[in-house]
């Protein structure tokens, strides 16, 4: 059987400057770790709100990885 298998793990993204480097941070920590990222999907998206400004951007994804 050729149908690949793949594991899914939570992440939380923060970055201050944007959402897209928060899904770049945690993607590149995640792949830092050892694990072969093939795909993920955000979840949820919130952040801060410091003096009528967005202050920090926080993003739940989730990443899969294949499994061999």
């Amino acid at each position: 059987m050729n149908d690949p298998v793949y594991k899914k793990v939570e992440l939380v993204g923060t970055s201050a400057a944007s959402i897209e480097d928060a899904i770049s941070h945690a993607v590149e920590k995640a792949a830092q770790s050892g694990e072969k990222i093939d795909w993920f999907e955000v979840v949820e998206i919130r952040g801060s709100v410091r003096d009528g400004k967005v202050g920090n951007y926080q993003l739940v994804l989730k990443v899969g990885s294949r499994l061999p």
